[in-house]
């Protein structure tokens, strides 16, 4: 990153200094110690993987050596739809965080499943890993609440007209979250990374990037639409049907459930100061910001990878999700010692209502915010 692009990226300041973290930090790692368990995936995450990348690809199987009723390939496809939001928030996810083994190469080939689905993980690792999680819900750095034009996320984003029907919209466009990852984001993200400095390679390392780009990118449509076609002489129109019910369902899973963690009534924006600091242990910060959901759902929990644990998981992304709900409560209780804030929804509908609070609030601030600016 140039010393420029380093100057607009904000630095965690605390005013009060707290023990906090380093106390939790201790706690979480005697837990480990005192049960003599590794931090990485057990034997649990190990069949949740197999389950959800089976969802994926068994079904894709199916339409290439069987010739299936239309009915039946909507139903695989729909499955497909499913097994991708999974693996994106379980398997994929605890991979690029270093999270699943201590084995590297582990991580790297499971977090190859990210590509598996049409999405890039260098691209993904920038925006998550890097400006996310550091950065979490302040405007400008965090991706994740960017103006996405028709969607405000964010209080300090600029306000148009028609974000007053959010609240109403908002799930269509959910919905075509990842058919807009595989056509455009990557591709939008890598010339935008570039420019700002977030992208560190060189100029060969990134012409070597964006090509492999291109061809996972047409890969992965040629494996999920040109290959039924080919094999068994399915009807475009119901191969293409399919292949957007798929993203639409994967996109509004993985559009609701990452939301609910940060996009919601309870977790605050921050901005820094005049001096580009955030004055916030970043630890603080991640507790002020982040929210969690339906932490009693056993089958949700098992579902989204423990990103209804976002706390947990933005404070030690290093640990498998599996590992979280008993975490949470070494986390709650150390946040309860230290005044810290440990911001929960009960259920998921709570969560979700939060949310559409918050669309809602920000949609109708308009005039507001114009008259503020």
């Amino acid at each position: 990153m140039t010393s420029e692009g380093m100057k607009k990226y904000p630095r965690f300041v605390a005013v009060d200094k707290t023990v906090f973290f380093p106390t939790l930090q201790k706690r979480v790692s005697d837990y480990f110690k005192e049960n003599n368990i590794s931090r990485n995936a057990n034997a649990a995450m190990v069949i949740k993987t197999i389950v959800l990348l089976s969802g994926f690809v068994v079904p894709l199987i199916l339409m290439i050596v069987l010739h299936l009723k239309p009915w039946a390939v909507l139903t695989l496809y729909t499955v497909m739809g499913f097994a991708k939001a999974g693996i994106g928030m379980s398997v994929m996810h605890d991979a690029n965080h270093g999270a699943y083994s201590k084995n590297k190469q582990v991580n790297t080939w499971l977090g190859y499943s990210l590509n598996l689905i049409g999405g890039m993980v260098f691209n993904w690792k920038l925006q998550h890993n890097v400006l996310h999680h550091t950065y979490t819900n302040i405007h400008g750095m965090d991706d994740d609440i960017e103006e996405k034009l028709v969607l405000r996320f964010s209080p300090h984003s600029a306000p148009r007209k028609f974000h007053k029907f959010q609240f109403l919209y908002v799930f269509f466009f959910y919905g075509i979250l990842t058919f807009y990852w595989v056509l455009a984001k990557d591709i939008i993200q890598y010339y935008k990374y570039r420019k700002n400095g977030v992208n560190r390679f060189s100029t060969s390392e990134n012409r070597s990037y964006f090509w492999r780009m291109i061809f996972l990118k047409l890969f992965y449509i040629a494996y999920v639409i040109i290959l039924p076609i080919v094999f068994q002489d399915y009807s475009i129109g119901l191969i293409i049907g399919g292949f957007l019910l798929s993203h639409f369902i994967g996109g509004l899973v993985l559009g609701i459930v990452f939301q609910l963690a940060h996009s919601v009534q309870e977790a605050e924006f921050p901005l820094p100061n005049e001096s580009n600091v955030i004055e916030e242990d970043w630890a603080v910060h991640q507790m002020k910001t982040t929210v969690n959901f339906a932490r009693e759902n056993k089958l949700l929990s098992w579902y989204v990878g423990g990103l209804n644990y976002q706390v947990e998981h933005h404070l030690f992304p290093n640990i498998c999700h599996v590992h979280y709900p008993e975490i949470s409560k070494i986390v709650e209780e150390t946040a309860k010692e230290f005044n810290v804030p440990y911001l929960c929804a009960d259920t998921l509908k709570k969560a979700l209502g939060s949310h559409l609070r918050m669309l809602k609030k920000f949609g109708y601030t308009f005039e507001l915010d114009v008259a503020a600016m």
